[in-house]
């Protein structure tokens, strides 16, 4: 029995990791600048990874690949290098969530429909934070912004998180699907699932 947890705890482990790389390639990917008169915005798939990472693996192995694969990036840049240990707690949320809401609420049950959900739940949990983030630490703490600026400059990264986080909406349940089919065929799905279910 602890051979057979082992062997799952190792293979939720590579997983983790796997989905840890393409969380970090996809907040990299297409990574494109929008102008705006407070700062520089971004549209990444970074997002569709970090749902998608929860819905796959579970809230904990997600959280944790969703928030490393965004702390990884942010280390490959000299602009966000000091944000990697908040980026890694933000965008674990973000894992966390969808994993909570697919496999607690929906039992894992993969449907778009259900997917779709727990992404919304989760990209709407990481906006609030992030907005505050963007307050609290970029504005106040970085900038030295008062605290009416700090806020609009925080709201001024709104619309963009919220398109991120439609685009996530949408993409990351399609892709959830199916590779829950794909694991289902290969008979991985039981192991992916060992987080979410009582011995």
């Amino acid at each position: 029995m602890n051979e057979s947890k082992s062997r799952r705890a190792l293979t939720m482990l590579c997983m983790a990791g796997a989905m840890a790389a393409l969380v970090a390639v996809g907040s990299k990917i297409p990574d494109i600048q929008i102008p705006s008169p407070l700062g520089s915005n971004r549209f990444h798939l970074g997002n569709v990874m970090c749902a998608l990472s929860g819905l796959l693996l579970g809230p904990w192995w997600g959280g944790l690949a969703a928030g490393l694969g965004s702390a990884i990036f942010d280390l490959f840049d000299p602009l966000r290098i000091m944000e990697a240990p908040i980026t890694f707690l933000t965008k674990g949320l973000y894992g966390v969530v969808a994993g909570t809401v697919f496999h607690r609420v929906f039992q894992g049950r993969s449907t778009y429909a259900h997917e779709a959900v727990a992404s919304g739940a989760a990209a709407a949990s990481y906006i609030a934070v992030y907005l505050v983030k963007c307050f609290l630490y970029n504005g106040l703490l970085v900038k030295g912004l008062s605290p009416d600026a700090a806020w609009i400059a925080a709201l001024g990264k709104l619309p963009y998180s919220l398109f991120n986080g439609i685009v996530a909406v949408i993409f990351a349940p399609i892709l959830g699907v199916a590779l829950h089919k794909a694991l289902k065929a290969a008979h991985l799905e039981e192991k992916l699932s060992l987080p979410q279910k009582s011995d």
